[in-house]
């Protein structure tokens, strides 16, 4: 086991009609002028965002507008929002979806309270010093960004697709109602499901400093979220499931799942971020498409760890070698994400890449990871085109 820090600021609410409390814990926070920032049409076509406005004025909080954020959002967005708070002298953000509207919110933040270029953050080049005061409101569960200290950007020019993490940048609250997740499209629900468990098995996939409790923790929210996704597949309205993968996400991306273990691998993620900015493909499919030939390319190196999840989440039998049960697992994984119509490689993902796009993603990757990275296995520029290759 190694040390860790765990810190979780973040206020939850959680359950029905939640968002209607939102006013009070702008208040509650010191925030007197706001702007509220989502994504496209569903947060106006449910109704939600009129709620939102309405509580708001109702209490006497003076709020702006920004709307438009985009699945990978995009950095010529946040120098938008940068420049309304500037003017409007906005005090305190609200992010109103998913995880793109809520980094989006948190580069917004950053921008506004520290000097210079915001993307100088997502470029490794400097550090933030603080951040505006945020809330969320979630309307699909994902990315975690909720009560994560970290966001994603992608940089128009280059398409560049950079995270950085801070925890100046974690939400002051979260309100979290399951029934804002029921107007998904399926496509999007299962990509979430695959997004909350792959948060969770980045940081499991180490090569130490494990602990019991953790990975116990670790096991359960991937088991859950593993049932409760095939039972959105065929009941999309069950709230009792919407309520199980929610949480989860949160958990999966707070930190909880990761306590006393070297910090992850996250290989999976930085290989998605370059098809992503690329090719603007949906995070969770982009992740289950090559988690796969990611994992046949590690497991021996992480053989016990692979072990362990075969037959404590995978639930496959305990018979042959530990290399056949570890490969059998991997199996059982990617037949899970077909059986929630995710992709398990990239011709599936729909995306076709040359030899030279090839190239550039592998040398685009390593230049944002410095060089090489990985827990379960260090990879380098070699070994990410040897796995972008294999996964076609």
């Amino acid at each position: 086991m190694f040390d860790f820090k765990y810190y979780t600021p973040t206020k939850v609410l959680f359950g029905k009609n939640t968002e209607t409390k939102v006013a009070e814990l702008i208040r509650e926070f010191g925030g007197t002028k706001v702007l509220i920032h989502y994504g496209g049409g569903s947060v106006v076509r449910s109704g939600l965002l009129k709620r939102v406005t309405d509580t708001l004025d109702q209490a006497g909080i003076a709020y702006v507008t920004l709307g438009g954020a985009v699945p990978n959002p995009h950095l010529g967005l946040v120098y938008e929002g940068i420049e309304l708070c500037k003017k409007e002298g906005v005090d305190f953000l609200l992010g109103v979806g998913g995880g793109s509207a809520i980094d989006s919110a948190k580069a917004i933040g950053y921008g506004v309270a520290n000097e210079g270029d915001v993307w100088d953050y997502y470029d490794y080049k400097r550090k933030v010093t603080g951040c505006l005061p945020l809330g969320v409101i979630l309307t699909i569960a994902a990315t975690g960004s909720e009560m994560s200290d970290s966001s994603v950007i992608t940089k128009e020019e280059g398409l560049v697709k950079r995270g950085y993490s801070s925890d100046y940048g974690r939400p002051r609250f979260a309100i979290l109602n399951p029934e804002l997740t029921m107007t998904l499209p399926d496509y999007q629900t299962a990509c979430g499901c695959t997004d909350i468990m792959m948060h969770t098995m980045e940081r499991y996939f180490t090569q130490g400093g494990n602990m019991e409790i953790t990975d116990a923790l670790a096991e359960g929210l991937l088991r859950t979220v593993k049932k409760n996704a095939v039972i959105l597949r065929d009941d999309p309205k069950n709230y009792d499931a919407r309520a199980e993968v929610m949480w989860a996400g949160s958990l999966s991306h707070n930190g909880l799942t990761g306590c006393g273990n070297d910090g992850g691998d996250w290989m999976t993620h930085k290989l998605e971020h370059e098809l992503g900015g690329l090719y603007d493909v949906a995070h969770g499919a982009g992740l289950a498409a090559i988690w796969g030939t990611w994992a046949r390319y590690v497991y021996k190196n992480c053989l016990p760890r692979f072990k362990k999840f075969a037959l404590n989440v995978m639930e496959v039998p305990d018979e042959g070698t530990d290399e056949e049960i570890a490969l059998a697992g991997i199996e059982a994984m990617e037949d899970f994400y077909r059986s929630i119509n995710m992709p398990t490689n990239l011709r599936e993902l729909g995306v076709n890449p040359t030899e030279e796009e090839l190239v550039l993603m592998a040398k685009k990757c390593a230049i944002g990871v410095g060089g090489q990275k990985g827990s379960a296995k260090v990879l380098d520029e070699q070994a990410m085109l040897q796995i972008y290759r294999a996964s076609m």
